[in-house]
């Protein structure tokens, strides 16, 4: 049994790999197809160059057979006109190889164009579910890394792959026209190199794949470890994120060595072939230049492309690692392009005539973000527009899955779930972005001045009412202070504004957008009291006239709430206005007590 199950995992390993490089290949001809013009012009410049190339070492037998002895005795003519030849040839070869250079890096920066924001919108493009697992650093690999790798193959590694294939080819067909017998021996030498090339296409290619993931996980560490370096720092953990990365960068040099160890094996077996070959030529031809049936020209033109074959192969293998590792990067980025979002757009959206109210209906609704493991049980929940609903519950309980539904984050596991009688599911991104703004703990303030990021959500809107957004939420009087009013430039995560600030400046966002349902997932749990007390009346402000769920621990933001929900494992077990929930003495009542009994102390 166990056999049988190896057996299976071994051709289901094989029958992946097939499918991911056929994503990959289908991804590079669809890049490569709109850019058909670039790329039929760089294979003619490389045909061409290589073809003239090609032909120099027969130009130089051609010139000592039958122009030294013209010269010698007195006729020039013959010599010149090979020169002449020679020369021209020689800048030709010269001016195609130019000419390639351009056209590849043309076809190559627009396919990357291309292909980096295709990327970018698709990564937009993806739930929220699989940002959440899908560290950011190895969305950074792929959008950077990965796209530098193709870049330099793109760049350089294609073309000097083609022209050392070429190369070898016309250096082939030129042995064989001017001595049959060192073609057949080249033959025989090629049957060592192919197998000693397939082991080493084989073992690379699995060591470069190490490698790319190796380095994916590194990116990653690295962007893990700053982008939480005040955590890193108040815990005084920077010795033990030292370690972390060190251990990460060590995995990747071991792999790096993995692949420079097979290379440093085939490389030299490589130039011993190529060595053999050239002495097997100078011997039989050497031979029959002494017999006087090949002439001394003809012998060297037969070295120098026996050196041209294997000199290809050389360059071809040096360039293996460029491609494989360009190979790699194609999978993964074909691998993430092929990543399918978890909440599509909906093939017919429906449209409204008139702006939603903001009456919220679950009906049967339930919830897993695993298969198996509910995150929601079954429930029904009716939330008339314009009211004020709190979810209350321990960490984990599932007040923010509830919301991330309304938000649309993630879709309905079971049931359905309508805004004004129409499914969430039903509507465009755009149009449910307008009527559901979701405020969360962290109010993130993107490089930029105040006005800029109070525009997030209505890019369009005027000054004026910027600032009538700014005030109805009591951010005008700390906007109004700074250096430049509105234009002040905000540093990285709003740096320059306090906490509280912050915050408003958040609020005067979602009331600019002015949606019909808000949601405000632990926006004030990062305050302090008085901070928190700061932005009460924007809160209030924000949350008037509008149908709201508002996630929080302190009960001070909730007890002016119209309705209160109490969540526990994934079940509403609770229902009704502070006052109701107080007086019944259940769980509501219990954590009120313990709250003002923390506030007496």
């Amino acid at each position: 049994m166990s056999q049988q199950l190896a057996e299976d995992k071994i051709e289901l390993d094989a029958s992946e790999k097939k499918f991911t490089r056929q994503r990959s290949m289908a991804l590079l001809v669809r890049v490569l197809k709109p850019l058909r013009k670039e790329l039929m012009l760089s294979i003619i410049y490389v045909v061409a160059a290589m073809g003239l190339n090609t032909l120099a070492p027969w130009l130089i037998a051609y010139t000592l057979n039958n122009a030294l002895n013209p010269l010698r005795e007195g006729n020039s003519q013959p010599m010149l006109v090979s020169l002449a030849v020679f020369g021209a040839a020689a800048i030709l070869a010269g001016v195609f190889v130019y000419l390639n250079i351009v056209v590849t890096t043309r076809l190559s920066q627009k396919a990357l164009y291309a292909l980096r924001l295709e990327m970018f919108d698709h990564a937009q493009k993806l739930s929220v579910g699989f940002h959440e697992k899908y560290t950011a650093g190895r969305v950074i690999s792929r959008l950077t890394s990965d796209l530098e790798t193709l870049k330099a193959f793109l760049d350089s590694g294609l073309s000097q792959l083609a022209a050392a294939a070429l190369s070898m080819v016309f250096s082939v067909i030129a042995l064989f026209v001017m001595e049959w017998r060192a073609g057949v021996g080249l033959l025989v030498m090629m049957v060592p190199v192919a197998l000693l090339t397939v082991w080493f296409q084989r073992r690379s290619s699995v060591a470069f794949r190490a490698q790319r993931v190796e380095s994916a996980q590194l990116i990653g560490r690295f962007t893990e470890t700053f982008g939480s370096i005040r955590a890193i720092k108040a815990f005084n953990n920077e010795a033990r994120a030292r370690s972390v990365y060190g251990e990460k960068a060590e995995d990747y040099r071991l792999r790096v060595m993995d692949s420079v160890k097979i290379f440093g094996l085939y490389l030299p077996s490589l130039l011993g072939a190529g060595t053999v070959f050239v002495a097997v030529v100078l011997v039989v031809g050497g031979h029959s230049v002494l017999e006087g049936a090949m002439q001394v020209g003809t012998l060297l033109a037969l070295v120098i492309y026996a050196n041209r074959i294997f000199e290809p192969v050389f360059q071809m293998s040096q360039f293996y690692n460029q491609l494989q590792s360009a190979v790699s990067a194609l999978e993964k980025v074909s691998g993430f392009l092929a990543e399918v979002p978890q909440v599509a757009e909906p093939a017919r959206p429906v449209q409204r005539t008139q702006p939603a109210a903001g009456h919220l209906e679950f009906r049967d609704t339930s919830f897993e973000y695993l298969p198996g493991r509910p995150a929601l049980h079954p429930f029904n929940l009716d939330i008339p527009a314009g009211q004020q609903v709190a979810l209350v519950g321990k960490t984990g309980a599932g007040k923010s899955t509830l919301a991330k539904l309304v938000a649309r984050f993630y879709d309905l596991t079971e049931g359905s779930l309508t805004l004004d009688g129409v499914a969430v599911s039903d509507l465009a991104d755009e149009q449910l972005r307008r009527e559901v703004v979701m405020v969360t703990q962290e109010a993130f303030l993107f490089t930029g001045t105040i006005s800029e990021n109070i525009r997030l959500g209505r890019p369009e809107a005027t000054d004026q009412e910027v600032e009538d957004a700014a005030r109805a939420v009591g951010a005008h009087g700390f906007i109004s202070v700074m250096p430049e009013g509105y234009n002040t430039d905000l540093s990285k995560r709003g740096g320059s504004v306090s906490a509280g600030q912050r915050q408003l400046i958040s609020f005067a966002r979602a009331f600019l957008v002015d949606p019909a349902v808000l949601i405000l997932d632990e926006a004030t749990a990062s305050l302090d009291i008085p901070s928190e007390r700061l932005v009460q009346a924007g809160l209030e402000k924000l949350l008037a006239g509008r149908t709201s769920l508002v996630i929080a621990h302190r009960l001070s933001t909730v007890l002016t709430s119209d309705r209160i929900l109490v969540i526990d494992d994934g079940t509403i077990v609770e229902d009704g206005s502070p006052t109701q929930l107080i007086e019944s003495g259940g769980r509501f009542a219990q954590l009120h007590t313990s709250w003002e009994e923390s506030m007496a102390i």
